[in-house]
C-alpha cells in the first residue's frame, strides 16, 4: 500500500503537509508500541512506551491530527509507566482504521 492512498477525502490537510504526518506516526510507533488491539470493529488500542515527553508528543500528535482529520476520535490515558491510545471512527472511516492498524503493526514490528 502507497504511504497516501488510505487517506481518506475528508482529511484537510494540505497534501504536501501528508508524508510528514505519517512520518511522524511511524516514528512514534517503530520507536514506542508495546502492544495494539482491536476491541472493536471502530475501535483500535495502542499501548505505547512511556518515558520523558512521550505523553506531550502523543497529545500534540494527536491534538494535530484530530484537526485535519474530524472523523478519529483519540483518548490518551497515561497508566503505568505506559501511554494507552485509543482511537475510534464512524463506520463510514473503518477502512482507515484499518489501513491505520496495519501501519502501525508494521511499524510496530521494525522495533
Amino acid at each position: 500500500m502507497n504511504d497516501l492512498e488510505w487517506v481518506p477525502q475528508s482529511c484537510t490537510l494540505p497534501t504536501e503537509e501528508r508524508p510528514l504526518r505519517v512520518a511522524e506516526w511511524d516514528a512514534l510507533f517503530s520507536e514506542r508500541l508495546t502492544s495494539l488491539s482491536r476491541p472493536q470493529p471502530l475501535h483500535l488500542r495502542l499501548d505505547l512506551a512511556g518515558g520523558e515527553g512521550v505523553e506531550g508528543r502523543v497529545r500534540d500528535l494527536v491534538e494535530r491530527e484530530s484537526g485535519c482529520c474530524s472523523f478519529f476520535t483519540f483518548t490518551t490515558t497515561p497508566t503505568g509507566g505506559l501511554i494507552r491510545l485509543d482511537i475510534s471512527v464512524d463506520q463510514t472511516h473503518e477502512a482507515v482504521l484499518d489501513a491505520l492498524a496495519a501501519r502501525t503493526t508494521a511499524a510496530g514490528e521494525q522495533r
